[in-house]
């Protein structure tokens, strides 16, 4: 079994009990990911996703999302290039930032906005609300992320973290299909001094953000 962020071939076997899958745990970055045998097909995984619903015009997930837009809002001009990444099919909080003014936001998503032209741009900020958790080889899109971000750039995820207090087996976070890897707060220290960002903040207990030198 090899790492699919920092590549150590010696992950150990966590929580085999939950069946029917199966997890890994990473000593080198801390990462706990699902079986990759275990994964859904591309199809089940956006049928998942199709599922969802994430609305724009729903005020609860606007909410939710509020953490994410204060970040934004508290750290990047009206002008900057923002992307938001992983976007899904309801991209409610582009909705938010247009309403307030930010003009220059474009969307990506494997699934629903697969335009990958806008990867060869650079941005201000990168924004990816519950994103990371759904990356099979988050490897390989840190390592984008990173390199789409101008000097002094902003990434800012929201996921939920994981630390030893949570009891993994019944943890709801956990018990979606599509989420596959599942990162502590030692993991994102790991991802900041390996992907060269600078700094490493949590606004709040879901966000955390990097900032690129």
């Amino acid at each position: 079994m090899v790492c699919p962020l920092c590549q150590s071939t010696n992950p150990r076997p966590f929580r085999m009990e939950v069946k029917p899958h199966a997890y890994f745990h990473c000593a080198e970055c801390d990462l706990r990911f699902l079986d990759p045998a275990l994964r859904l097909s591309s199809a089940e995984e956006k049928a998942r996703y199709e599922f969802h619903e994430n609305s724009a015009q729903d005020a609860g997930y606007r909410q939710f999302l509020e953490p994410v837009f204060l970040e934004i809002e508290k750290h990047l001009p009206k002008s900057a290039r923002i992307l938001d990444f992983g976007a899904g099919p309801g991209p409610a909080l582009v909705a938010r930032l247009r309403e307030s003014g930010f003009t220059r936001v474009e969307l990506y998503d494997p699934f629903f906005w697969p335009d990958e032209s806008v990867l060869r741009e650079k941005f201000d900020g990168i924004f990816a609300t519950e994103v990371i958790e759904h990356l099979h080889v988050p490897r390989l899109e840190f390592a984008r992320l990173r390199n789409l971000l101008v000097p002094g750039g902003r990434l800012i995820l929201m996921t939920y973290f994981y630390d030893e207090s949570l009891d993994f087996n019944s943890w709801y976070y956990r018990t979606d299909p599509t989420h596959v890897s599942f990162y502590s707060h030692r993991t994102l220290e790991w991802i900041r001094e390996k992907f060269g960002f600078w700094g490493l903040e949590y606004p709040h207990p879901r966000v955390a953000a990097f900032t690129v030198p």
